[in-house]
């Protein structure tokens, strides 16, 4: 039996606010179903149960969740893989459920199931037991849960080389508002496209994916080079912007910007970039490579560290490369809380442009503000608009689903929401695949049971608001 990491969150009343009637009703209606109540009652979880705010909060990122204004769950019910049976059975009442599991099975064919609440670490973790050559091309934190990772495309330091997470699923397990449990081949293609980058929470509940495994050397190279503003890092990063898309994609270089002590200036702060690789390959074969495509950095071999694909998630990670168990911890230690925000630039920033980022990164209130600049190019350069969804026509305020961003729309709290007041966050996600969206909702889920501040609306609404 699979090991349970993550909790169902089931059982909102229809106003968001608790309701005794709701409860009672939800577990009566459960006792109903499953005549061995009593084996599923231990799963079970109300506010008056004294371990109820522990399971609540074990898998919290934001703290804003913990505030008492935000609707808690009247009941959190934590399956494992022998009660599937239950999952299926709350959508088929009309409650609000997200379940996930750890890695489920390993199978041949460089394929593996990945049930939806295990996290990035524990899919790596698993993934090396059984091959140091074969890895997954996903994100560099491990604490992520693969369920929405992949539900909003998920890009990391492999995909110049093999495209998005999502561009690597090969089917995927999703209960449907009517309580189906349905795989690619019954859910159809355009559901099966509409999962992969359409965001979590709109289609329906994802109970597992497959995922195709991806060939990586043995020894792989990374480096991380600093250059500060004394050191001609804007003209570094006005270099790189013309040229890491065109890097051999095997060599993956990201800049991270952030306000740093001066060595200069005994008690004064200036701005620093921080020029971060992944190379499928060695160090030999990496410092010609980059010679000549980027000479301007300097590398040399004493900036490189060979090691295993493994290693370089728990060094990008900011762990030591030979903890690897520390990727099955869900709970990381100094853990930070954040807001991040994503763009897209479809032309380099002039230096002009750089130097006023660098101011606004100087400024007290921007202490700790980083800024990390991601380059495309590689494999993503062959993958059409249409086949997954955040990653098109790349300009200005155009945004990253994974990066949730409710400052540029969101739909109504109360009440339904037009295809017009949708498609103002919608067109900046999923530009014109937003139409094929709300298609494939309309199709799916048309009574738009499955909702939330950004998801798909059917297309019903939309012609009742015209």
């Amino acid at each position: 039996m699979s090991t349970l990491i993550f909790v169902v969150f089931v059982a909102f009343s229809c106003s968001w606010a608790a309701s005794v009637d709701v409860h009672g009703a939800f577990l009566e209606c459960l006792s109903g179903e499953f005549r061995n109540y009593t084996s599923i009652s231990s799963l079970i979880y109300t506010p008056t149960n004294s371990s109820y705010s522990s399971i609540l909060e074990f898998s919290i990122r934001n703290p804003r969740f913990m505030s008492g204004s935000i609707p808690k769950p009247l009941v959190i019910i934590t399956p494992s893989t022998s009660h599937k049976s239950l999952m299926s059975s709350t959508v088929l009442e009309k409650m609000t459920c997200k379940s996930g599991l750890e890695v489920a099975a390993m199978t041949l064919r460089k394929t593996a199931w990945v049930e939806a609440g295990a996290t990035l670490g524990t899919l790596y973790y698993r993934i090396a037991e059984k091959s140091p050559t074969l890895a997954f091309p996903a994100g560099e934190c491990p604490t992520v849960g693969i369920g929405g990772y992949l539900s909003g495309g998920g890009y990391g330091g492999l995909f110049r080389k093999y495209g998005l997470g999502a561009d690597n699923v090969i089917d995927a397990r999703i209960i449907d508002v009517n309580g189906r449990i349905l795989d690619r081949e019954s859910m159809g293609e355009d559901l099966f496209w509409a999962i992969r980058g359409g965001g979590g929470g709109t289609f329906g509940v994802i109970l597992a994916w497959k995922v195709q495994l991806v060939d990586v050397p043995e020894r792989v190279t990374v480096f991380t080079i600093h250059r500060t503003l004394e050191q001609n890092a804007i003209q570094l990063v006005h270099r790189w912007q013309y040229i890491a898309h065109r890097f051999d994609p095997n060599l993956f270089v990201r800049v991270l910007l952030t306000k740093v002590n001066s060595s200069h200036d005994e008690g004064k702060m200036t701005v620093r970039a921080s020029f971060l690789s992944l190379f499928l390959g060695g160090i030999d074969t990496l410092l010609p490579l980059m010679q000549e495509s980027f000479p301007e950095l300097h590398l040399v071999r004493e900036d490189c560290i060979e090691m295993r694909w493994i290693q370089t998630v728990l060094y990008f990670a900011g762990f030591p490369i030979e903890s690897r168990e520390v990727l099955l911890n869900r709970t990381q230690p100094n853990l930070r809380y954040f807001k991040g925000k994503s763009d897209y630039v479809q032309t380099p920033i002039p230096e002009r442009g750089l130097k006023g980022i660098w101011r606004r990164l100087s400024q007290p209130n921007s202490a700790e503000t980083e800024i990390f600049l991601t380059p495309y190019g590689g494999r993503m350069d062959e993958i059409s608009e249409s086949a997954i969804h955040i990653l098109t026509g790349l300009s200005p305020r155009e945004a990253y689903v994974n990066y949730r961003d409710l400052d540029i729309g969101v739909n109504n709290i109360e009440g339904e929401t037009s295809y017009e007041q949708a498609s103002i966050w919608g067109m900046k996600y999923f530009k014109n695949n937003f139409d094929r969206l709300v298609q494939v909702k309309t199709m799916i889920d048309p009574s738009n049971f499955f909702k939330n501040e950004q998801s798909i609306p059917p297309s019903w609404i939309a012609k009742e608001e015209i």
